[in-house]
């Protein structure tokens, strides 16, 4: 079993800020892969941005949005700049592992989400 941590998620204004955070802990070997979705109301969700050996990022946030990684402490942040009012969101966290070193079977969790909300 895997955990997620989800943090930084709030209110911020059009034009401005923030920060989200993501730890993971539990058995695993290796992480394969880190990456954000979001889903607005009535919508259905969506690759923000991913990061393996490099990243990628959905063509909304291209140039806005960095996600970066921390190996040592297992968590992938997701700095969210110019934010738009059409970056309202539940923001989550997912990630890829591999259990065991003789085996490339992967595993997939989810954070529980953590709301941002872009709003004058």
């Amino acid at each position: 079993q895997v955990q997620l941590v989800e943090s930084g998620g709030g209110l911020v204004q059009p034009g401005g800020s923030l920060r989200l955070s993501c730890a993971a802990s539990g058995s695993f070997f290796s992480i394969n892969a880190m990456a954000w979705y979001r889903q607005a109301p009535g919508k259905e969700r969506e690759l923000v941005a991913v990061i393996t050996s490099s990243t990628r990022y959905a063509d909304s946030v291209k140039g806005r949005f960095t996600i970066s990684r921390d190996n040592a402490k297992n968590t992938v942040h997701l700095q969210m700049n110019s934010l738009k009012p059409e970056d309202t969101a539940v923001y989550y966290c997912n990630v890829v592992v591999g259990k065991f070193s003789w085996s490339n079977n992967v595993y997939e969790y989810w954070g529980q989400g953590t709301q941002v909300t872009v709003s004058s």
